[in-house]
């Protein structure tokens, strides 16, 4: 019987407690412009940084001055590691200074649920906002290992993953 607290799913039941608002942190933004930098040490670095605590590390394509084509090495990481991420981007890449900015992050309550599928269990991030499901993304990894135990596309255990949760179809643009 559905609780109505997903939206209407059936299968899912009811959220864990406390996880029916979001929920809000600070995060320090770095960054750094790079015009002279082998692609394959953006790699690198992004490994490096990611293992050593950052939340995120991309990369953007930009216009830097005289029309030279550019990136933009963005790090997010909590405060207390800005310090330590901004002297391995120093030090990693060819930036000759560091730009650092924080900013409040607003995000959704996580929780980690395993579903079955037809091949195999399969962890999935759903995330909860005002006591209903607003997003759910099965975990690579554990996709990863079904697909490959059961010898099927990747992609076929992300899609069983999401039927499994039986949650409400979204509506969408387009």
């Amino acid at each position: 019987m559905c609780s109505g607290c997903c939206g209407g799913s059936r299968g899912l039941g009811p959220p864990s407690p406390g996880a029916t608002t979001g929920e809000s942190d600070r995060v320090a933004v770095l960054e750094t412009n790079v015009d002279d930098l082998n692609p394959e040490v953006l790699g690198h670095f992004t490994g490096r940084a990611l293992a050593a605590g950052a939340l995120d590390v991309f990369h953007t394509a930009v216009q830097m001055k005289k029309g030279r084509p550019g990136t933009l090495l963005t790090v997010l990481c909590g405060v207390e590691d800005a310090d330590r991420l901004a002297v391995l981007m120093l030090t990693e890449t060819s930036a000759f200074g560091v730009r650092r900015t924080v900013a409040e992050r607003w995000k959704l309550r996580r929780e980690f649920r395993e579903v079955t599928t037809a091949q195999g269990p399969v962890r999935v991030k759903l995330g909860w906002l005002d006591g209903r499901v607003v997003q759910a993304a099965p975990e690579f990894e554990s996709c990863r290992a079904a697909a490959e135990a059961a010898a099927v596309p990747l992609k076929l255990v992300y899609e069983a993953a999401l039927r499994a949760l039986n949650l409400p179809a979204r509506g969408g643009g387009g």
